[in-house]
Parts: structure tokens; C-alpha cells; sequence
């Protein structure tokens, strides 16, 4: 699977980011790496995320090649947001 980031929409953790793990149904299943890990993931309805579709380059260098973990994707979201607020 691709790199997918989403935004929640909907919910207490409304505006978070994450990166989307795997697909069922009419969920996903997302991980931010610190409080949703790889682990114990959130399960999260299709309707209550935006996808993010326009992933910076850099983001994808970071993790080109790798191996998901929970570190990568904490890596991956800091570097999204900290090249979203250069912008």
C-alpha cells in the first residue's frame, strides 16, 4: 500500500493527522506513531477523514524504502506538518 496521510474530521481527535494503515470495509485503520501506535491503531469511519492527496516530496523521501514503524510515522507526520507551516 501507498503512503496515505488523512486528517480527522469528525470526533475528540478532530485536525489530527494520520497515516492510514489498512482498509476494511468502510473504515480505516490509521496509527500516528505516539498515541494511535502500529500496535493498538484507531479504527476510524471512511466518512471522518479527509485524505490528504498532494503529499510533499520530502515527505515521501522519508519514507521511501523504509519499513512502517512507529517512529517512521511520527517521523513522516513531523515532517508534513513542519513543511505545511513553512507554507
Amino acid at each position: 500500500m501507498d503512503l496515505i496521510l488523512a486528517k480527522s474530521k469528525a470526533g475528540h481527535d478532530k485536525d489530527h493527522l494520520y497515516v492510514i494503515i489498512q482498509e476494511e470495509g468502510d473504515y480505516y485503520i490509521v496509527a500516528n506513531g505516539t498515541t494511535k501506535t502500529l500496535a493498538k491503531p484507531k479504527k476510524k469511519k471512511k466518512i471522518h477523514l479527509q485524505l490528504i492527496k498532494n503529499i510533499p516530496s520530502t515527505v515521501l523521501e522519508e519514507a521511501k524504502d523504509k519499513v512502517l514503524d512507529d517512529v517512521l510515522i511520527k517521523r513522516i507526520l513531523k515532517v508534513y506538518n513542519r513543511r505545511n507551516d513553512d507554507v
